[in-house]
């Protein structure tokens, strides 16, 4: 039977996190080398020429086939969930997805034709279903379900989910735009496919990581599926789920309808932020060209920096006298700041128009700097939380289905968004931007005014009750 690691603070008003933690911020921080390395590049390799080492697609149709891929990125960790709930266990699932994944960015390395993009897309997309979900389940097995660290751990596990974020465009850019970039005539060529190389390298050394140590520093926790840990009832099927477990699951559902608006406006990221860095900003620093890639490590640079003093932030609110703000308000505050992250770049496209053909003005980078710091702040307030009250108050049955179910609104939110980058090209990015920042600064309003009805439906005071009868079994 899997049991929880729950240390206790080694020094007064101290918290210790188990060492599990790290093993998997590792692993972690290696998948999203791999995934934000080949993310920063793809509508670049999907637009670039044929003859500059692309595959020559139409801009609109490769924002839509962006917002495809993206979505189902986050559409399979429901089936993975269920799968993994089910049948193999989380620490299976995750090394299932690892080696998948591996596959298939060594895939888009090795052929550069639409069938060997489709079919590394495909090898994508599955073994990130067997691999989001269970992993983020996994950090929560961690610890008792209402522990205070819950979301400072979530919050440090997202730190290595950024590291990896801030390294992969950095070199995915030195490796296609620099290194293996040459001019002939005139004819430029990119090296796209070296930076599809080091994604898969990447995914393999946290694949080695994960299983060398997983032993050491996890113990038995993940190695058996969820069905097999949950009391069955005299007639030997599962118990049914609780009023209050379906309460629970309600908040879960309503928050991630709320995460969709936010998601479907942060991803703009690799898909119309991508194309608008690329045509409208002045990348020039100091006589050099900054790739277009960098920009995406921005966000995850930002969060490294901010990361630590939010997590101390919700440690410091959890010992006050007045407590720490409730889940919903603090997903609301992260809308709202998307939502003025997006209010800066009107005054930029107000600026720059939005005809590639005509560029005779450029937007400073700065504008896209602060865009991304507020976006950053908004992701600090949502996402890592929003991760722990998933992980705190899913039933224990199917918490794994519940984290895919989680993901779902992600892979809503990133089809969303490729169909509105898409638009760019017609409508023009004034009114898509404008659009997406008061669509956010909306629902976050909404999800505040909503707050302490949905903190209500949570019950979080009886979940203490609920890891004692669990242990007790």
């Amino acid at each position: 039977m899997d049991t929880t690691i729950d240390e206790k603070p080694t020094k007064k008003g101290k918290l210790k996190h188990p060492p599990g933690l790290y093993l998997l911020f590792i692993t972690e921080l290696w998948e999203r080398y791999s995934y934000y390395g080949m993310r920063s590049i793809l509508v670049l390799y999907l637009t670039a020429e044929l003859i500059s080492g692309g595959l020559g697609m139409d801009q609109g149709k490769a924002l839509q086939l962006y917002g495809m891929y993206t979505g189902l990125v986050y559409l399979t960790p429901l089936i993975g969930g269920y799968l993994t709930d089910k049948y193999i266990g989380l620490r299976t699932a995750i090394t299932i997805g690892g080696i998948t994944m591996a596959i298939g960015d060594f895939t888009l390395f090795a052929v550069q034709e639409q069938w060997g993009l489709y079919t590394g897309l495909l090898l994508l997309i599955l073994g990130n279903g067997f691999f989001k979900p269970n992993i983020s389940t996994l950090v929560g097995e961690l610890y008792s379900k209402n522990d205070v660290r819950k979301d400072s751990a979530f919050t440090i596990f997202y730190m290595g989910i950024n590291l990896g974020g801030l390294i992969s465009p950095l070199i995915a850019g030195v490796l296609y735009a620099n290194v293996f970039y040459s001019n002939t005539g005139g004819v430029e060529t990119f090296g796209f496919k070296y930076a599809f190389l080091a994604s898969s390298i990447g995914m393999i050394i946290g694949q080695v990581t994960f299983n060398t140590l997983s032993k050491k520093f996890l113990g038995d926790i993940g190695r058996t599926p969820s069905s097999q840990r949950v009391s069955p009832t005299p007639k030997g099927k599962a118990q049914p789920l609780t009023k209050i477990e379906k309460k629970r699951t309600a908040v879960i559902f309503i928050l991630a309808l709320f995460t969709i608006v936010f998601w479907t406006g942060f991803e703009q990221a690799g898909a119309s932020f991508t194309l608008y860095t690329r045509d409208f900003i002045d990348r020039t620093i100091f006589g050099y060209e900054v790739p277009v890639s960098f920009f995406q490590s921005l966000n995850p640079l930002f969060i490294l920096l901010l990361a630590p003093f939010v997590s101390a932030l919700w440690i410091k609110l959890s010992k006050s006298k007045r407590g720490d703000f409730s889940v919903p308000t603090k997903m609301a505050f992260g809308l709202i700041l998307l939502g003025f992250g997006f209010m800066v770049m009107v005054p930029a496209v107000m600026m720059t128009g939005s005809d590639a053909q005509d560029t005779a003005v450029k937007a400073s980078m700065m504008f896209m700097i602060v865009t991304y710091l507020l976006n950053t702040l908004g992701e600090l307030a949502l996402s890592p939380i929003g991760l722990s009250a998933v992980s705190k108050i899913s039933p224990v049955k199917i918490a794994s289905l519940l984290m895919g179910m989680w993901f779902l609104s992600n892979a809503v939110a990133n089809y969303l968004a490729g169909q509105i980058a898409a638009l760019t090209t017609s409508a023009g990015y004034l009114e898509i931007f404008f659009f997406l920042g008061l669509a956010a600064l909306v629902f976050g309003a909404v999800l505040l005014l909503l707050s302490k009805k949905i903190q209500k439906l949570m019950h979080l005071e009886e979940l203490e009750e609920d890891e004692a009868a669990l242990q007790s079994k």
